[in-house]
């Protein structure tokens, strides 16, 4: 069929006859057309068959919740990260620390600790390597910012998040800091390991298909907002995790894998009250300013796990 062809029909399926002129939001409209269009000439020019059109319709309703899986894992968050540093170059907001993906288990309602924060609640004691990390948010002038938020979340030594994993208690490995008076902020947890989609899952279905795993490298998300700021959204890189630049979310960047120090200095495991070595992590947040015309990427709508 010719392209043209394909154009007027769908021009015919989205818009139609209109029934009820006073519903029609011509956003949506111009959107939907766009995308049965593009899909339309995807299945003329590839040929394909009904079987493979209807097993692509059956897949849709049996992915439900794992979407938010294999958006990451298909580069459209990664992509949308990439539109949205393009929309704030434009405006003369380049600049600040590297956003990467939020991913789907963020969970709002942390608990707020003012400067410093524990997030484990004890039970990944003996389970894995314990984790300081500290830093300082600083402002588009240079300067560090008192009473920023810093949230927090990251998987625990299994590769799990609480919320998502009943056996977890609520908001562990979840905070959200306060700078102090000096722009510091600063916790104690334990490394994360990477996480992988289900093995039998829909998006792992798909990903085998392409002949791709669906393993992430260890990582911490972060939020970091302040009044006259831009909320950033990103997360740092455990280094030297066998995923690191191979990402199945694609969520690498330069700048956001950090150097991890390990310490076993007596007299500061002392003062740490601990008996082992542990990691330890640097890592300050640099914001840019907020402007009063509308720039998508600074508050991102989308469903969210409320705690």
């Amino acid at each position: 069929m010719e392209h043209k062809q394909i154009e007027a029909l769908a021009e015919k399926f989205v818009k139609g006859k209109i029934d009820y002129p006073e519903q029609v939001n011509p956003r949506v409209q111009e959107i939907t057309l766009r995308i049965v269009t593009d899909l339309m000439k995807t299945i003329n020019d590839l040929h394909i068959t009904a079987d493979e059109y209807w097993s692509g319709v059956e897949y849709i309703g049996d992915l439900g919740k794992e979407a938010g899986l294999l958006s990451p894992g298909l580069g459209f968050d990664h992509f949308m990260d990439l539109m949205i540093e393009e929309d704030l170059k434009a405006e003369g907001l380049d600049g600040g620390t590297v956003r990467t993906i939020e991913g789907p288990l963020y969970v709002a309602g942390a608990p707020e600790e003012k400067g410093f924060a524990r997030l484990d609640d004890g039970t990944e004691d003996g389970k894995g390597t314990v984790l300081f990390m500290q830093g300082t948010v600083y402002g588009e002038d240079g300067n560090p910012i008192p009473n920023a938020k810093v949230e927090v979340w990251h998987a625990n030594s299994l590769g799990n998040y609480s919320f998502f994993d009943e056996s977890q208690s609520e908001f562990n490995l979840r905070r959200t800091i306060i700078t102090d008076e000096n722009g510091n902020y600063g916790f104690r947890s334990i490394v994360p390991l990477g996480y992988s989609v289900p093995p039998e899952g829909m998006t792992q279905k798909v990903l085998s298909a392409l002949g791709r795993h669906g393993h992430r490298p260890a990582h911490v998300h972060f939020f970091a907002s302040a009044d006259g700021h831009r909320k950033l959204t990103t997360q740092i890189n455990i280094d030297g995790d066998e995923y690191l630049w191979d990402d199945f979310a694609f969520a690498s960047r330069e700048g956001l894998v950090p150097e991890i120090t390990m310490v076993d200095d007596a007299d500061k495991l002392k003062e740490k009250g601990l008996d082992k070595p542990y990691a330890s992590i640097d890592f300050d947040f640099h914001l840019v300013k907020d402007i009063d015309k509308p720039v998508q990427g600074s508050e991102v709508e989308r469903r969210r796990v409320q705690g």
